[in-house]
């Protein structure tokens, strides 16, 4: 049986990147363990930028307070709220206990986002996306961690 698995679409090669690119990369495919994802898990898809209304491209944007700013000033917190309460509504609907998210994003960075200076600094914190996905009790991963998500899986599997 496969596990329903919240994925970042950037990071199946999809253009939804904030430049009209995407994450995939030849190397991240050939990583140990890379290579079985889909033999695991059913991917549910999400962009929390797209799907909370924002174009592809798009200025890119940095958590700054409590507040998603673009590097042109504007406030697309509503956006990415937005965006969020959509992929915990697929996760809820799929009954999805984990996602893989690409990290340092405002949405789906866990743990380090950039720190709002559009400069490259990383802080500790999460994307909006990823706060409320934690929040629900889904266990989330970056694309940095598919060897640990593959190990909890299997220790879950085995119980």
């Amino acid at each position: 049986m496969k596990l329903p698995l919240i994925i970042s679409s950037c990071l199946l090669g999809n253009n939804t990147k904030y430049n009209g690119k995407n994450n995939e990369s030849d190397k991240k495919r050939r990583k140990k363990g890379n290579r079985g994802k889909k033999e695991f898990f059913d991917f549910i898809v999400i962009c929390p930028e797209v799907e909370g209304g924002l174009s592809i491209p798009r200025d890119p944007a940095e958590i700054i307070g409590n507040k998603v700013i673009t590097n042109n000033g504007k406030d697309v917190t509503k956006n990415y709220n937005n965006g969020a309460k959509h992929a915990l509504d697929k996760a809820l609907k799929y009954k999805a206990k984990y996602a893989l998210l690409k990290a340092k994003s405002p949405s789906c960075g866990k743990d380090y986002i950039y720190d709002g200076t559009f400069s490259g600094n990383l802080i500790k914190g999460d994307g909006v996306t990823v706060s409320i996905l934690k929040k629900n009790g889904i266990k989330v991963f970056t694309e940095n961690e598919i060897e640990l998500l593959l190990k909890e899986i299997s220790t879950n599997i085995t119980k």
